[in-house]
């Protein structure tokens, strides 16, 4: 359950970065945790939306937080030319000043990188609003009229970035929410979505359609501003989502240096830039591919409800952090970008079955509770 601390003001949180890289349209509030397993059963009993509840973040490991290192060495070039891409790509095809709105927290890191590629390489004048999106309950309307109307940004500066994509539902919820908004508030706002890895051929831009371990994806607030996941607060319509700073893991926040990390690789390194928009063709190939995949899985899998499976690195990693999985099935056991989701189902003491078959690197099952055995 969520408390307000105080009567709602619309001010931006900084979270852990530096001032200018990212103001957080999110208000924070008092949080009643539940565990892991508590937040699984009453999600799936249908009693709570997943929105509504947290679990307080632990410490990562010293040997998975090195892991993190290990990956952030290994992937910063390759990351820091997806980042120049997609910079490139906004620089060449928007006019004027330019808003980022980065979806929390995937997003997040993400947005930090790109406003800073787009000023030092291009000198764009741009700011970076990081803003929650929820499934099934949308984007943050009250966000939205912070940036149109009380900063009174043009909407058509806007722009929206994530991390990555997969089965494409935060992508629908976007789209679904910037039309709605559009019509309710006779704005121009594009309902686009920019992406690091698009693995489900779902984004309007992407840098890669890879399936890799972009590194930020693999820790939770201690890469993104110490901010948690947003959290559902109704009925104060006049006030942002909300969410919890996690300053009891001050001590292992890397937030700011994984972004110094990453922008010192595109200042240093000769970048590869490639083309953004790819053909439509590919956009649907790809998006048939997920479909029966998907389909594939659930039939071998008997898994009835498809929110269930997780596809992707990113997603495994998701499933493997904050929820009760099942199953983690991997591409190749020997295979070097999924160390860090083999480590974390040794600590959680999950099966993991290697399948040569799939269609992406990693792929993890959330558990279905016996909800009888709770009643």
């Amino acid at each position: 359950m969520v408390k307000s601390q105080m009567t709602p003001v619309l001010s931006p949180l900084k979270g852990s970065y530096e001032l200018n890289d990212c103001q957080f349209l999110l208000e924070e509030v008092n949080c009643e945790y539940s565990t892991i397993e508590e937040k699984e059963m009453l999600i799936q009993s249908g009693k709570r939306h997943y929105s509504e509840l947290l679990s307080q973040e632990a410490k990562p490991t010293d040997e998975y937080q090195k892991l993190f290192f290990d990956f952030t060495e290994r992937y910063k070039v390759k990351l820091a030319s997806h980042i120049y891409t997609l910079a490139k790509h906004i620089n060449d095809s928007k006019m004027g000043p330019i808003v980022i709105v980065s979806l929390a927290r995937a997003g997040t890191p993400i947005g930090v990188l790109v406003k800073k590629a787009l000023i030092h390489f291009f000198s764009r004048d741009c700011v970076h609003y990081s803003i929650s999106i929820i499934r099934d309950r949308g984007i943050d309307a009250v966000a939205l009229d912070y940036i149109v109307k009380i900063k009174r940004h043009d909407p058509a500066s806007l722009l929206f970035l994530d991390g990555w994509t997969a089965k494409g539902v935060i992508t629908e919820e976007l789209k679904r929410s910037i039309i709605r908004y559009n019509v309710s508030e006779e704005t121009e706002i594009l309902p686009e979505l920019y992406v690091v890895s698009d693995t489900g051929g779902v984004a309007d831009y992407c840098a890669t359609r890879e399936d890799y371990p972009i590194p930020s994806s693999m820790l939770n607030s201690t890469v993104s501003g110490l901010i948690s996941r947003s959290i559902w607060k109704d009925p104060y319509k006049d006030a942002f989502h909300g969410c919890v700073i996690n300053t009891h893991l001050e001590n292992v926040d890397h937030s700011q240096w994984f972004v110094d990390t990453v922008f010192q690789t595109m200042k240093q390194t000769s970048l590869d830039c490639r083309e953004v928009c790819e053909p439509m063709s590919r956009k649907c190939s790809s998006k048939d591919k997920m479909s029966n995949f998907i389909g594939m899985i659930a039939k071998k899998y008997s898994v009835i409800e498809l929110n269930h499976i997780k596809p992707g690195i990113a997603e495994s990693t998701r499933v493997m952090l904050r929820r009760v999985p099942s199953l983690l099935l991997v591409k190749s056991l020997d295979n070097q970008k999924i160390r860090h989701l083999l480590m974390l189902a040794k600590e959680k003491k999950i099966r993991v079955l290697e399948d040569p078959s799939l269609l992406f690197e990693a792929c993890a099952l959330i558990k279905t509770l016996n909800l009888e055995e709770d009643k």
